[in-house]
């Protein structure tokens, strides 16, 4: 982002003086005229009050608010020429209203003089740099602001705050003991500087209020008030009020390049709650320069239903633009709920959003051009977030239920770390409503004692434990397709190593449809096994254990064990690395080293399979990934999932056990048939063949 730079000259009295020469009696209005700041002055002027306007020029302001009622004011700049132009425009139409040739620096009015120092524009001409001089001017400047102002008098400051600019002033007056006070101006990101005119820029009101000094006293008071809020914001400390306004800063700039049609690739941002600060909204621009320009179809906006913001269509850039080519809009802002805010209705939300977005909406979209708001199926969806808590090595955590585009509800695990990830989900059975859940809640209030704690009653009991939601764990189950007589695999017994619990699913899934199997989940993070267990219908049992361990190191000690070291038919990768600054987020890359990979191969049967979910952004380290596998692992498939970043790799140690893909899909539909027989509650919509149909060889 550009930064507007003020030029040198403005702080010499001959630039002025040649200046206002120039010009003649044509007001120049810096930062905005009367209307255009009027609401920030009503607010923190009195009509009754003393108001010393510094560095005046020739600007209407003061006259302005001398026609409305401000009658007290006196202004001074440090132009001779400019001071004999306003004293002859208004000696006779305003006689109480005096204009003095005055350095502000070395001011002549006594102490306490003033109840407000009005600056429009001073400040920011003055402070052009950050040299020694220049500062001295302006500390100079600041401390006889201090000195003719009463206690409990403001400092009323128009300024564009630069960041060199509002440290400044915030450092000084905060050092001082006043309370430091931020209020953007309404409408001002619509202004253009005449110094600028490519580069829109919000104008900012610093209100300085001088307290009485406290010996010993250390309280430092910092606002932000931003156009949109009700009341101020207060904030810890001068840092944190310099990041709030350079958010400010580059939403303007960011709403200024949207109307000029700047081709700014993905775009979102965060639009917080007024009084919190907490993110309400996020909103992502996704424009369709195909579509061809009509007289409806500039601009719309898209309310993601609670819940889904998740899936493909609404949580990846792809989608969102095949969403947005589907729309048929040149623009379109899909628009995500977050958890922990309350929605009453689409309407509501409509109003909410209205004045906001508008300032997004694309050049040429005529002025009362009414904006549809849109959704699936007209309304904004279902959550309720059932249990949130922190795990000391995977960070706060919610489980929600979300109710889905057929109208069942499914649980969810989120890791607020990666909040658009799913880490783990379940359907919920089809009775678990949430008007059942509420009955039951209310039920069993009745029926308990008084003193009882209000706890959820077995939450995990609601799973279906039939369905597999995630489509990796579809095809990493459909893998087992893989393995010598596929469809014996419930009559034999089968041994299954799967590194990374989650919800529990996975595993669960195995153990209840193959009689037979044999499973060891190893899970670093013991928070993850209790939130398995209570909210996702988990347990163990004598065929399934689970080892709270490094996935690591737990393979290394089996790997190590010799003779007597165990063998696994199957072995499942399902583990996220903590660290998002890697370009793979699933698995860690130490888990895909060549030395770890050998330890797999030494623990893996010789006819065994060994499945890995692969969540890799970086081209370069994909292929690096494949290559170290193909080295320990001859044959290897890779299966994408559509629409998802995940791809299923399936890894054995033999090439001569490659099968075609005809051979593949027969060995799934015979393996399915076994698994289809009545009473094994298998779901009808999940069909194994299909999984393996788009499998490649590497």
């Amino acid at each position: 982002m550009r930064a507007f730079v003020v030029s040198r000259e403005f702080g010499s009295v001959d630039y002025w003086e040649k200046f206002f020469q120039q010009r003649g009696k044509k007001a120049f209005e810096w930062y905005g005229t009367y209307l255009e700041l009027c609401g920030v002055l009503h607010k923190y002027i009195k009509p009754r009050e003393k108001v010393l306007v510094i560095g005046c020029g020739n600007s209407e302001l003061s006259e302005q608010l001398y026609d409305v009622g401000y009658r007290d004011i006196v202004n001074i700049d440090i132009s001779e020429v400019v001071i004999k132009q306003m004293k002859e425009c208004n000696a006779t139409r305003r006689p109480q209203m005096s204009f003095l040739k005055m350095d502000m620096t070395q001011m002549e009015f006594p102490d306490a003089s003033f109840q407000v120092v009005l600056d429009k524009g001073t400040l920011d001409a003055v402070l052009t740099d950050e040299e020694e001089k220049t500062l001295q001017q302006v500390d100079r400047m600041l401390a006889e602001v201090g000195r003719v102002l009463q206690v409990g008098g403001r400092y009323l400051c128009i300024s564009l705050a630069q960041a060199h600019i509002l440290k400044k002033a915030v450092g000084h007056f905060s050092r001082e003991g006043w309370m430091v006070r931020v209020h953007q101006v309404a409408n001002s990101q619509d202004q253009v500087l005449e110094a600028e005119p490519q580069f829109s820029l919000p104008v900012f009101a610093f209100i300085m209020t001088k307290f009485r000094p406290v010996p010993g006293s250390a309280l430092q008071i910092f606002e932000l008030c931003a156009q949109e809020q009700r009341k101020p914001v207060r904030l810890e400390s001068a840092e944190r009020l310099a990041e709030a306004v350079q958010e400010r800063q580059q939403y303007a700039w960011l709403c200024s390049q949207l109307r000029r049609k700047a081709r700014l690739g993905s775009v979102s941002l965060d639009l917080c709650d007024g009084d919190t600060g907490e993110p309400r909204y996020t909103l992502h621009v996704v424009d369709s320069p195909t579509v061809k320009p009509s007289r409806d179809n500039h601009f719309a906006i898209f309310i993601i239903p609670q819940g889904r913001e998740t899936e493909w269509l609404f949580g990846m850039d792809e989608g969102r633009k095949q969403l947005a080519a589907s729309a048929g809009f040149r623009r379109l802002i899909t628009v995500a709920l977050h958890r922990g805010q309350q929605y009453e209705s689409m309407d509501h939300i409509q109003a909410e959003l209205s004045a906001r977005v508008m300032e997004l909406a694309p050049a040429g979209m005529p002025t009362q051009q009414q904006v549809p708001f849109l959704s699936v199926g007209g309304d904004i969806g279902v959550r309720t977030v059932q249990h949130q808590d922190c795990s000391p090595l995977s960070g706060d955590y919610v489980i929600e239920d979300v109710q889905g585009d057929d109208k069942r509800y499914f649980r969810r695990l989120i890791f607020l770390s990666n909040r658009n990830v799913v880490q783990s989900e379940a359907r919920l059975l089809k009775d678990v409503s949430h008007k059942a859940q509420k009955k039951r809640k209310k039920d069993r209030k009745k029926q308990r004692p008084a003193d009882a704690e209000d706890l959820p009653a077995a939450p995990g009991q609601s799973i279906d434990k039939s369905y597999l939601c995630c489509e990796h764990h579809k095809a990493m189950i459909a893998g087992l397709a893989l393995l010598r007589n596929p469809e014996l695999l419930l009559e034999i017994p089968l041994a299954l190593l799967v590194v990374g619990l989650g919800g529990g699913s996975l595993p669960l899934f195995v153990h209840d449809h193959f009689p037979k199997s044999c499973i060891d989940a190893v899970e670093i993070d013991p928070s993850m096994l209790e939130v398995a267990t209570q909210w996702f219908g988990f347990s163990q049992s004598d065929r399934m254990k689970v080892h709270i361990a490094d996935g690591l190191d737990y393979i290394a000690s089996l790997a190590g064990g010799g003779e007597a070291r165990p063998c696994y038919d199957v072995i499942m990768f399902d583990v996220d690395s903590k660290d998002p600054t890697l370009g793979m987020s699933c698995p860690p890359p130490a888990f895909v080293e060549q030395s770890f990979l050998q330890k797999v191969k030494s623990i893996l049967t010789p006819e065994g399979v060994f499945i890995l979910n692969l969540v890799c952004r970086d081209l370069g380290l994909k292929d690096s990934v494949l290559a170290g596998l193909k080295a320990v692992f001859p044959l290897l498939y890779v299966r994408r999932i559509e629409g998802e970043v995940n791809e299923i790799l399936f890894c054995q140690l033999h090439p001569e056990q490659k099968l075609a893909t005809p051979e593949l899909l027969e060995t799934a539909q015979a393996l399915e048939r076994t698994l289809r027989k009545p009473g094994r509650g298998w779901d009808d919509t999940y069909v194994l063949s299909d999984m393996l149909k788009t499998v490649k060889i590497v």
